[in-house]
């Protein structure tokens, strides 16, 4: 996404993302970086991290280590054993994992020092804490094959990462673990990152991708996780797998998003964070998108999303007050968070009728059947409650309305108790549908 030297343009970009700006402060977010991207350039994903921080956002990155170990491993002309896509770590290999480790946690934590580049807060240190906060145990033998120093984690130690995040700093956590014993033992850094998340309850897992989720050459924008078991299914990469089977896991444990995302475009973390639909895909237990009930937390957002609509005429104006007296008439579609879309049943005292009101799709999604799933969800909800007809109110949809089945009428029609509420200066007109 590019933005253009229109001053109304940054506006318009700022503004959009300022809900997410909102949604995602003081938030917990795990992520895992590969040591690909390590060996790439990747001061502008530092630059952004830091940015991520600036915002009020609780940062744990997991980064990985495995071409720098391949990398040593060369130089010294030592071969090393896989089984299952994990490395046997014996006596040898271990050294290089911890020289490996070492070595780009010391370069992450450089970068982080430098603060934002070409901004105000150019120079400005970050805190960033490491530690032992993976407690480990060795995989042991499996199929007669002795794993050696290569371990899996048995136990985060989430309290001490709280209290770091507490005090503002970035926690940064190599792919290495450690025995109540003093043993070291080499771990995959995806799994850390799985069970980082999931320890914590992060909000999000981030997980930086050497590809994109595609099916016919489009980007899979969501799956559940039952949609990731059919996904699994096709011919994909070794590397995606272990992404997709970490977000599954991170969902079935209780986290409740999960991106993958494609760490090859710039600017790839904010892209995700900060539009309205990404760049990436994601991963949840629950539809990335639903309509259900509203409750009291829900009026904030109605209220940014019908505002507009009111000034332009197209609604009446509701109060916050009115909102909270009626808001179990209301229902929303929520998509990671936001509500992109409303409306209201207000059921008639004659319990043989009920009124439609307040129906509004945010611009960005207006092209996308929302509104005809919202009404669809309406009339379900009336045949289940017996009801004979539903009507609605219009100034400027009645086209709308009346090719979705709807009619005009008069207003003697409607329920004493509507009728002596109608605005004769709006002159709406009056429009009905047999159930």
């Amino acid at each position: 996404m590019s933005i253009s030297n229109s001053p109304s343009n940054f506006v318009n970009w700022f503004r959009d993302s300022s809900p997410y700006i909102h949604a995602h402060r003081n938030k917990t977010f795990v992520i895992f970086f590969s040591g690909e991207t390590v060996m790439d350039d990747y001061d502008n994903l530092i630059h952004d991290i830091a940015l991520l921080k600036s915002l009020g956002i609780r940062l744990v990155l997991v980064h990985g280590i495995r071409p720098q170990i391949n990398q040593r491993l060369k130089q010294q002309e030592i071969n090393s054993k896989f089984y299952k896509n994990l490395r046997i770590t014996d006596d040898q290999v271990l050294q290089c994992v911890k020289e490996s480790a070492g070595l780009v946690r010391v370069e992450i934590e450089a970068l982080l020092s430098m603060g934002l580049a070409n901004s105000p807060m150019a120079g400005a240190k970050i805190k960033v804490s490491s530690g032992n906060f993976v407690t480990a145990k060795p995989i042991g033998i499996i199929d007669g094959v002795d794993y050696k120093h290569t371990g899996k984690v048995r136990r985060i130690d989430h309290s001490a990462i709280h209290q770091q995040l507490d005090q503002e700093s970035v926690i940064l956590i190599s792919p290495i673990g450690y025995s109540p014993t003093g043993e070291i033992f080499n771990l995959a850094a995806e799994q850390v990152a799985t069970e980082v998340a999931c320890a914590l309850q992060a909000e999000k897992l981030i997980l930086l991708t050497e590809q994109s989720c595609t099916f016919n050459q489009q980007l899979i924008q969501q799956m559940t996780i039952t949609e990731v078991d059919d996904f699994l299914k096709s011919a994909i990469s070794e590397s995606l797998i272990s992404s997709l089977n970490a977000a599954k896991q991170s969902c079935l444990l209780g986290v409740k998003r999960v991106h993958l995302i494609n760490r090859k475009t710039d600017g790839a973390l904010l892209l995700e964070l900060f539009t309205r639909d990404g760049i990436g895909t994601l991963i949840s237990s629950n539809p990335y998108e639903e309509i259900r009930s509203a409750g009291l937390n829900d009026i904030a957002g109605i209220l940014e999303l019908i505002k507009p609509l009111e000034q332009q005429g197209l609604l009446v104006k509701r109060t916050r007050e009115k909102l909270e007296m009626e808001i179990n008439d209301y229902i929303v579609i929520e998509r990671d968070g936001l509500i992109i879309g409303c409306t209201a049943f207000h059921l008639m005292s004659d319990n043989q009728s009920a009124e439609i009101a307040c129906l509004a799709v945010h611009p960005d999604y207006q092209k996308s059947n929302r509104g005809s799933r919202l009404l669809e969800h309406l009339e379900h909800q009336a045949k289940e409650q017996n009801l004979q007809q539903l009507f609605v109110l219009s100034t400027q949809t009645m086209h709308w309305f009346i090719e979705r089945g709807f009619k005009s009428t008069k207003i003697d029609t409607l329920p004493k108790q509507r009728k002596e509420f109608y605005n004769n200066k709006r002159n709406s007109k009056i429009l009905y549908k047999k159930i």
